[in-house]
C-alpha cells in the first residue's frame, strides 16, 4: 500500500459544523476502507492546516478518488502528498547517478 499525507482545512461549512467533525471523520474512514485503504493517524493541528491525516491507499487513483469524494462533501479542502517510507527514500537516493548531469562551476 502507498502512504499519503493529507493536509486539510475546514471550509466555512465545515467550520460552522465543527462539532460534527468526529462523525464526519468516521464517515471518511468508512469511505476510505470501502476503497481498500485505511487511516493510520489523524491530527487536529494549529497553524496553516486544521487537520493532518496519514493514510494508506492501494494506488494513486484510489487516493485521488477518495480526496475528490471528500471534497465533494464540502467540509474540507485538501492537499495530498505521496509519501515514500525511509527504505524507499534510501533506495531512490542510492540509485542517483551523476553521469550526464551538468557540472556547476563555483
Amino acid at each position: 500500500m502507498t502512504t499519503y499525507i493529507m493536509l486539510a482545512n475546514w471550509t466555512d461549512q465545515g467550520a460552522r459544523a465543527a462539532k460534527d467533525s468526529p462523525e464526519r471523520l468516521d464517515a471518511a474512514k468508512a469511505m476510505l476502507a470501502a476503497m481498500g485503504g485505511r487511516f493510520q493517524q489523524v491530527f487536529l493541528t494549529m497553524g496553516g492546516y486544521d487537520i493532518i491525516a496519514v493514510y494508506e491507499a492501494p494506488d494513486d487513483a484510489v487516493a485521488a478518488r477518495f480526496n475528490l469524494q471528500l471534497g465533494m462533501l464540502g467540509n474540507v479542502r485538501t492537499q495530498t502528498l505521496k509519501a515514500f517510507p525511509e527504505a524507499a527514500f534510501r533506495q531512490i537516493v542510492a540509485s542517483l547517478s551523476y553521469e550526464g548531469a551538468p557540472r556547476w562551476r563555483s
